[in-house]
């Protein structure tokens, strides 16, 4: 399926990485840190460079002051349709339930995110927002809301889509986009896209607004052009970016196009508070989505699961920052720790110890689970003795034959609604000595039984 092929894709770009893509991905990743280092100034020096361009500034320190700002400026320029290119910080935000509780017609034209508002749920991946559906659920939710006459041809269901979509083009008086980064050194919005939705709603409607978190934030032009080399091979397997802009505000005197009033919105809603902890480095985060396609945790539960806008491992860390650590108690549990998120993240940020942090501010703060003590010291002497271990493994295999597809307590909550993965009818070690049996190490002895280690102790305190 699509899933699949996308997941291969990665797959083979991330296995064919060259010393060329390291040295870029410190480069990327030293632009943010640096950008972070300096985020107070930047800020300010964005401000003025991006008055200086048209743009009008406003600054949220929350979702609902940011969803009042949108629906002011709507009224001040008596918009009634609304169109939107893709943004995961709209969806943090509730932009669209509040501008539709207002009464504004609001319509998403990124393909994926405008299937997803007409089946009325959320996105599943941040890069790919309806990975989660299949073709045959695609053409369902389009026949069912559009009206569209059934096909299964994909490219007849994007051509559908596309003349739908271009009459909301035509007749929006208002565009809202994101902003991939915000440039300080010229006060302009860097925006990546493939689809050229995002083009058409910052360029037709006669209102942009641009809604951007505050570390969005790079230096330079330089820094900008590091950053989209590193963005698309990490989130798609691309070169580049099917569309790569710097936008600079409405048009001008002479220009025939672009909007008549530009605004950008500067959001906060808990980054300032993120920025005074040890979490800070994850402000970096780009949206690629790279980690998520190498979390084998998140390829294997999907990314609703994760209960928020951010799934993968990159949520694990910013939801609980973002709606409290009480409130999503699971989620830096959520991982197997492997290290593939970092491996893969563009920018080098070191999910695996943040959320190894956040464990330890579980504890500290009381918000364990109950038994879970207890828990891990049955963990700790099973692993810890070779044959309680090789014990419990004979056990669990027995134990699942038995019940098979019942599992019992918080297990069952799982086997309802997909298959429990089978635990391997041999464990590793056997099937090692069958293979070279030249090697077979025998049974498993403990420690103490082994005598003296063969190694020099020389030198060794």
């Amino acid at each position: 399926g699509t899933r699949t092929a996308y997941y291969r894709r990665l797959d083979t770009m991330f296995a064919h990485s060259d010393e060329h893509g390291e040295f870029m991905r410190q480069q990327a990743a030293e632009a943010k840190r640096r950008a972070l280092r300096e985020l107070p100034d930047l800020l300010e020096k964005a401000e003025r460079n991006l008055q200086k361009n048209g743009y009008q500034v406003e600054w949220a320190e929350d979702a609902a002051q940011a969803n009042q700002l949108v629906l002011d400026i709507a009224r001040r320029h008596h918009v009634r349709t609304v169109t939107k290119s893709k943004s995961m910080l709209t969806e943090e935000l509730g932009t669209n339930h509040a501008m539709e509780k207002a009464g504004l017609h609001v319509v998403e034209t990124d393909l994926g995110e405008y299937i997803i508002q007409l089946a009325g749920e959320t996105p599943s991946h941040i890069v790919g927002p309806v990975m989660h559906k299949t073709k045959s659920e695609i053409r369902d939710v389009f026949v069912r809301e559009l009206d569209m006459a059934p096909t299964d041809n994909a490219e007849e269901m994007v051509a559908f889509a596309r003349r739908m979509l271009r009459e909301d083009f035509l007749s929006a008086d208002m565009g809202i986009s994101g902003g991939n980064f915000l440039i300080a050194e010229t006060g302009s919005i860097g925006l990546v896209m493939n689809e050229g939705n995002g083009r058409m709603c910052t360029s037709l409607p006669r209102v942009h607004i641009a809604i951007i978190g505050i570390e969005k934030i790079v230096d330079t032009v330089e820094d900008y052009i590091t950053l989209t080399q590193v963005l698309p091979s990490s989130s798609t397997g691309q070169k580049m970016t099917v569309y790569t802009n710097i936008l600079n505000g409405p048009s001008h005197d002479g220009e025939a196009d672009g909007p008549e009033h530009a605004y950008v919105i500067l959001v906060d809603n808990g980054r300032s508070d993120i920025y005074a902890t040890k979490y800070a480095e994850v402000l970096s985060c780009i949206r690629c989505g790279a980690c998520q396609n190498a979390c084998p945790v998140y390829r294997t539960m999907g990314g609703h699961a994760y209960g928020w806008v951010y799934g993968g491992p990159i949520g694990a860390v910013l939801t609980p920052l973002f709606v409290g650590l009480e409130n999503a108690t699971p989620l830096p549990h959520a991982s197997s720790l492997c290290g593939s998120c970092k491996q893969v993240c563009p920018v080098d940020i070191d999910l695996p110890r943040m959320l190894l942090d956040l464990r330890w501010d579980l504890v500290r703060e009381g918000e364990s689970k109950a038994g879970w003590d207890a828990a891990m010291k049955m963990w700790a002497i099973g692993m810890t003795s070779p044959t309680r271990f090789a014990l419990g493994g004979k056990a669990a295999r027995a134990g699942q034959a038995i019940m098979g597809d019942y599992m019992p307590g918080v297990l069952g909550n799982w086997s309802k609604h997909r298959d429990f993965p089978e635990f391997a009818p041999k464990p590793f070690r056997q099937l090692w000595g069958e293979r070279v049996p030249t090697l077979n190490p025998g049974p498993p002895r403990s420690p103490a039984s082994r005598g003296k280690l063969p190694i020099k102790r020389e030198g060794l305190s």
